[in-house]
């Protein structure tokens, strides 16, 4: 039987369910955010129901854009602050989901051999400049009796993308939430992806690719089954 998941820093926790630990900790770091205090997002919980208030997200931009100089009553800007918010409203969803309720629609089977669902594409969020980058994420997990269809992965990815978000974290807080709902033996996760704030801006390197990976179990601690995971996720000659 799989181990029951546990509160995690992709999860938002229920009404009345208290912190433990370093989540305890993380959380109360939280609360002197506003007396100027940074916190680490490394191990965050979700402890708060977003929501989306579009009204406030409407008169932000309408603030932006007059802030820039340009005319928001002009025919071709009257009507973008609605058509950004409902970008930001589709862009940012994944706030609302959990992935862990995702991937708990399982099913109990024997197999213990590589499982790989590879080239899965997505778009983010990078929450320093608010700019988009987007890639593939290619992930391998072994199995300890319990499998999961391979669109619940694919969900999990897009529930995690569509947040504020750096390609680091992402890349480990799918990697940490499979193998904590499926008590798997082993996860891989291998994330390629291009960051428009470096493409667009800045730099101004298109075409520059950031590749980032998180190794949990078996992936992590034995050679060869790393190396098959990798083997397997390169393109098909």
């Amino acid at each position: 039987m799989p181990r029951p998941p546990t509160p995690a820093p992709w999860r938002r926790r229920s009404a009345g369910t208290e912190p433990r630990g370093e989540a305890r900790a993380t959380i109360a770091a939280a609360d002197h955010a506003s007396e100027g205090t940074l916190v680490s997002t490394a191990q965050y919980d979700l402890d708060f129901k977003p929501g989306f208030d579009g009204d406030r997200a409407e008169t932000a931009v309408r603030d932006l854009i007059e802030a820039i100089g340009e005319n928001l009553h002009r025919e071709g800007l009257s009507d973008s602050p609605r058509r950004i918010v409902a970008m930001y409203r589709e862009l940012f969803d994944g706030l609302n989901h959990d992935p862990v309720e995702v991937l708990s629609v399982g099913f109990e089977e024997g197999h213990d051999e590589l499982v790989i669902l590879r080239e899965i594409p997505f778009y983010s969020m990078c929450e320093h400049h608010f700019m988009p980058f987007h890639g593939q994420a290619h992930i391998g997990y072994m199995p300890n009796g319990r499998i999961v269809g391979l669109s619940k992965i694919a969900r999990a990815v897009e529930i995690l993308a569509r947040r504020p978000q750096v390609q680091e974290r992402l890349t480990t807080q799918i990697a940490d939430c499979i193998e904590d709902v499926l008590s798997a033996q082993g996860v891989g996760v291998v994330i390629e992806a291009e960051h428009l704030c470096m493409t667009a801006r800045g730099v101004r390197k298109p075409g520059a690719t950031m590749v980032t990976s998180a190794m949990r179990g078996c992936f992590r601690d034995d050679a060869n089954t790393r190396q098959e995971f990798l083997g397997l996720i390169r393109p098909s000659s």
